[in-house]
């Protein structure tokens, strides 16, 4: 997949923020910004989910999103669709090269089945995810959590169709650019996975920059 540096300055940027690992972060980005998702230690996994900010019910579409660029990965170029057909943003710098789309997050319940049943109480994506949802007062609930991006996180598919999670193949200093086409609530769980390779089993801090 391409690699696309940025011209922006980190210096110009309006907002700048570092997301513990195991940690939501929920932000408003309106029509025209970039978002930069920084991965500052490398081989973290950035669970994230886009909705239309002014209707929720408007949210970013994995099947829409493959079909349009017929790729299952995301790289600089590609175009995120929402359920409604629309645009909500585009990936205008990648310096990764490949983000999965297929993964979904991890959650007490999928972490109890892939890998032993006393790892259920372990943090997880899904409940970074309510957590944050529980912050809109009912905008967001667990019902509004579709498929998400899983930026920087490798997940091979298999010859026969599966998935597999591998070493990551991001780096300390890897980034992807987004520009919004529409306002958007972004939705991310810097993800605190312990069981499997994404994170290097090694959850870290990530940086969120926006430039208008």
């Amino acid at each position: 997949m391409p690699l696309v540096q940025s011209t922006l300055d980190p210096a110009a940027a309006v907002y700048q923020c570092d997301v513990p690992a195991g940690e939501p972060w929920l932000h408003r980005l309106e029509a025209g910004q970039t978002l930069r998702i920084l991965d500052l230690e490398g081989n973290q996994a950035v669970d994230t989910l886009f909705f239309n900010a002014d209707d929720p019910a408007e949210r970013y579409s994995a099947q829409d999103t493959i079909r349009a660029q017929g790729n299952l990965y995301l790289s600089a170029g590609t175009r995120l669709i929402s359920n409604e057909g629309r645009v909500m943003l585009t990936i205008t710098a990648d310096t990764c090269g490949r983000h999965d789309t297929l993964g979904g997050a991890c959650a007490a319940e999928s972490n109890q089945v892939r890998y032993a049943l006393d790892k259920w109480p372990m943090h997880s994506c899904r409940d970074s995810f309510l957590l944050a949802c529980a912050q809109t007062r009912g905008r967001l609930t667990k019902r509004d959590l579709p498929a998400n991006i899983n930026f920087f996180m490798n997940v091979p598919v298999t010859a026969d169709g599966r998935l597999t999670f591998a070493d990551g193949i991001s780096d300390a200093g890897k980034y992807v650019e987004l520009q919004a086409a529409m306002p958007v609530l972004v939705l991310v769980s810097n993800c605190p996975q312990l069981n499997n390779p994404c994170n290097a089993y090694n959850p870290t801090p990530v940086r969120m920059l926006i430039w208008d």
